[in-house]
């Protein structure tokens, strides 16, 4: 396990915060995560795992011991009748995994394509997208447990999943995922329950011609891009604020004031969209400094280049309060803030 001192951690976050490790971690194998604990407890050091760094605010540099996840490996664990469980290591590029089973001939990710990150981190918060989420396709994930000094497997159903929730959120440094399982149907149906999805589908649908995995996935990729930055371009970490879920009763009180609100229903409750929210408060292509909101996209906030993560926390707070003081909701942030 390679340790490095002082290390920059510009390249390992998509925002590229400029911030600095004590002790930089690279794990590269499933035995380094005992190894960097154990390291870690014994000299009684703060500890943190990072993976792809694309849904984080580094506002202050990291004490302690930082491991960078960088496991590999991605195969065909097993089959059924009906399904396909493939397993891929944490360290895997989430886009670059589903690109791959796309290859080899396994639907059922396409629609979650493009986003950003590791496959360790994708059970973290139920990474979800056009009408997917991590719940529905996810068997099960392998991790140590920091607490017992286990090795433990969890299924879908003990990650107990809702939107953008997991149990690793109620305490972040008890488990670490090194590999996730995925099981993925033999006789794949396109998921175009998202509308964006449908629409650009319908003519195929009326005159029933074949759609494939693929064209759902380029198709994904083309909206994808067409709304939000390549972080290698521009730093974000996609959408910095979740989508509020509010009461029937809040809702309508809203629109009676905002008509033209944009909100979507969530079983007895409705989802607002906080892009639109955050447009309305004049907030789109805005800029503070070197950061700033995107001005195609009013959900994702941006690094212009020698930003920092206070400068970003501190535009971030300006938006949660105007938010609040014009339509009475409270945006929570979506990153991981090390601060």
């Amino acid at each position: 396990m390679k340790i490095d001192l002082h290390a920059t951690l510009r390249a390992h976050n998509t925002f590229g915060f400029d911030v600095s490790a004590d002790y930089l971690a690279y794990l590269t194998e499933v035995s380094d995560i005992p190894l960097f604990i154990q390291k870690a407890e014994e000299q009684q050091a703060q500890w943190q795992i990072l993976g792809g760094g694309s849904n984080l605010v580094l506002a202050a540099d990291l004490q302690g011991y930082t491991g960078l996840m960088q496991i590999k490996g991605r195969h065909l664990l097993d089959q059924t009748d009906t399904h396909v469980f493939i397993e891929a290591m944490a360290g895997e590029d989430w886009h670059e995994f589903v690109t791959w089973t796309l290859e080899q001939g396994y639907g059922g990710l396409e629609n979650l394509a493009l986003i950003p990150g590791t496959v360790g981190a994708t059970p973290i918060q139920n990474i979800g997208a056009y009408g997917l989420e991590l719940s529905q396709v996810m068997d099960s994930l392998e991790a140590f447990d920091t607490q017992t000094k286990k090795w433990v497997q969890l299924t879908a159903a003990d990650c107990q999943f809702s939107y953008r929730y997991s149990i690793f959120k109620n305490d972040t440094k008890r488990y670490i995922v090194s590999s996730v399982c995925f099981k993925l149907p033999k006789l794949w149906q396109p998921n175009l329950t998202y509308a964006e999805l449908a629409k650009a589908f319908a003519e195929k649908i009326e005159k029933k011609q074949e759609i494939t995995p693929k064209d759902i996935f380029n198709k994904v990729c083309e909206i994808r891009s067409a709304k939000l930055p390549d972080p290698k371009i521009l730093g974000n970490s996609g959408s910095f604020f979740h989508n509020p879920i509010i009461s029937t009763v809040q809702y309508q009180k809203i629109k009676e004031r905002f008509p033209n609100v944009v909100a979507y229903p969530a079983e007895s409750d409705w989802k607002l969209a906080a892009g639109w929210l955050i447009e309305q408060c004049g907030f789109k292509g805005c800029r503070s400094g070197y950061v700033g909101v995107y001005d195609k996209q009013a959900l994702v906030l941006v690094n212009h280049g020698g930003g920092t993560g206070t400068e970003l926390l501190d535009l971030a707070q300006q938006i949660q309060n105007k938010v609040f003081d014009t339509f009475g909701v409270k945006l929570s942030i979506e990153p991981v803030i090390y601060s």
